[in-house]
């Protein structure tokens, strides 16, 4: 048995359609406004990160320019304390502590079998040859190094085989920690006094010798 369909309910119908149609339509439009709004999120963040990391990156090129620079004044400052202070005061100072030294070398290098060694400043006399190493801050470290240095130094130069081979520190700044460690270690302590170079070392010491 068939049933009647009236124009009412074909306009009904179609009604509902459209109504349908407009409601995805309206969806549609909101999925792409929110899809925009989240994309405009992401450009803005990805701007704002880019924004950030320049201005890190021009912050950290500002840090490395000023680092640059203070490391430059502090190998001023280092040449100058070699040169004014412990470099001309050696030869006093060693001879205030017996040891008659006579002659300064500085910079003394060598490479010999894989093997390269720098020293900063050389005091000898006929019998001895004082192996000093400069820094700016003295450390435990630099100590350590000096040692291993010192342990090498004779077969890097063999013209000094025969001298009494004795270690010193010389720095502009030493902590009491750093000069007690250097002096354990059996080395000259050298810091300064004003535009004068001094030696740290207690009445006590007694160099140690890397025959």
């Amino acid at each position: 048995m068939e049933t009647e369909v009236s124009m009412e309910d074909v306009r009904r119908v179609l009604r509902e359609l459209a109504e349908q149609s407009k409601e995805t339509d309206r969806r549609i439009a909101e999925s792409r406004a929110e899809a925009d709004r989240r994309m405009q999120e992401a450009d803005q963040r990805i701007a704002e990160s880019r924004a950030e990391t320049e201005r890190r990156m021009q912050e950290t090129d500002r840090r490395m320019r000023e680092t640059d620079i203070k490391l430059g004044r502090l190998g001023n400052r280092l040449g100058e304390f070699v040169e004014g202070a412990v470099r001309p005061g050696l030869v006093r100072l060693f001879r205030e502590r017996g040891l008659d030294v006579h002659r300064t070398l500085c910079d003394v290098g060598g490479n010999k079998n894989g093997v390269a060694l720098q020293v900063d400043l050389l005091v000898v006399n006929d019998t001895d040859a004082v192996a000093v190493e400069v820094k700016s801050k003295l450390t435990e470290r630099d100590v350590d190094d000096h040692v291993e240095r010192l342990g090498k130094f004779k077969i890097l130069f063999p013209e000094f085989a025969s001298k009494r081979l004795l270690g010193a520190m010389a720095a502009m700044v030493i902590s009491d920690e750093a000069a007690r460690y250097a002096e354990e270690a059996g080395m000259f302590v050298i810091g300064q006094a004003g535009d004068d170079a001094v030696l740290l070392n207690s009445e006590r010491f007694e160099p140690k010798a890397w025959w």
